[in-house]
């Protein structure tokens, strides 16, 4: 009766399990102590990063880039943006990681207003800094990794884009992306893209940032998709022919940093005088060319 019984009393096979249910345990204790580690090193790391670190790391940021707080102390680079931006004092020192005792005084529904106008004043801050000679370096090294991505167009051979905005004014529309090649803008390929403002980008910065680097501009010729039918090309005058040629035409050395020859100043000259010239014959005229019986 008390054959299969060692170690006071306990059965081999029992003690074994007994054994394994321990190990599992300890294991489980390691793997939630690591876990509770990893959550804290990573509350460490936000609590040192910087509201803008933390901001153009979420998702669907990847656009931004991040202002230079001495860009953002300086009154004169945010003039007007105390009109627009509600909460403008609260959300600035969010911005600034700036501790308020103003804050303490807002009630808990005021407190989501607060960030969504520090995330509309960062944007317009953004337009304004990627202006500067700073601010088009840093998107000056995005656009260089291709980070904003490339143009949808086949011919354009993933010519990487730039972000633009088709509005300077808040909440009219999204950020779009401008190809240097094909002259066009597309919309963004991700939905992630879809809550960004084209404010915070404005209409101005892709058109900058090539005049201050030509050297980024594409050298390839544009090529144009032919439509035919049976091998043949299809009439332009045809409701399915390409209306893309004078499009995509551009002027001679489009992509030469050498100015056009002073000849042609005069002739652009002259034209412009020819119509003042035609309009002083008219007003000399004296009617003596008109025969009788004829209908001015």
């Amino acid at each position: 009766m008390f054959e299969g019984f060692k170690d006071g009393g306990r059965d081999e096979n029992e003690q074994d399990m007994y054994e394994l249910e321990y190990d599992e345990d300890m294991l489980d204790d390691d793997e939630e102590e690591e876990e509770e580690e990893e959550e804290e090193e990573e509350d460490d790391e936000e609590e040192g990063l910087s509201w803008i670190s933390w901001y153009c790391s979420l998702v669907g940021h990847e656009f931004f880039c991040e202002v230079d707080e001495d860009f953002i102390d300086d009154e004169f680079n945010l003039t007007g943006l105390s009109v627009m931006v509600n909460y403008y004092n609260e959300a600035l020192d969010i911005i600034l990681d700036i501790e308020n005792d103003d804050e303490d005084r807002l009630d808990k529904n005021e407190l989501p207003l607060v960030e969504m106008s520090a995330d509309v004043l960062y944007g317009l801050i953004h337009a304004r800094y990627i202006l500067t000679r700073a601010g088009l370096q840093q998107m000056a090294e995005k656009y260089e990794n291709a980070e904003f991505g490339t143009c949808p167009r086949y011919y354009c051979n993933f010519t990487p884009v730039l972000p633009v905005g088709k509005t300077d004014q808040p909440d009219r529309d999204t950020v779009r992306l401008f190809c240097p090649n094909c002259l066009d803008i597309y919309n963004c390929q991700s939905s992630r893209y879809s809550l960004v403002d084209s404010a915070y980008f404005g209409t101005t910065f892709p058109h900058l940032f090539f005049d201050t680097y030509p050297e980024f501009l594409p050298t390839n010729p544009i090529k144009l998709y032919i439509p035919k039918m049976f091998g043949f090309r299809i009439s332009e005058y045809s409701r399915t022919g390409s209306r893309m040629l004078w499009l995509r035409q551009q002027p001679e050395n489009f992509n030469s940093e050498v100015p056009p020859s002073d000849k042609k100043t005069p002739l652009l000259i002259e034209n412009k005088e020819k119509p003042k010239e035609e309009n002083k014959k008219d007003n000399d005229w004296d009617g003596s060319s008109l025969q009788q019986g004829q209908d001015v």
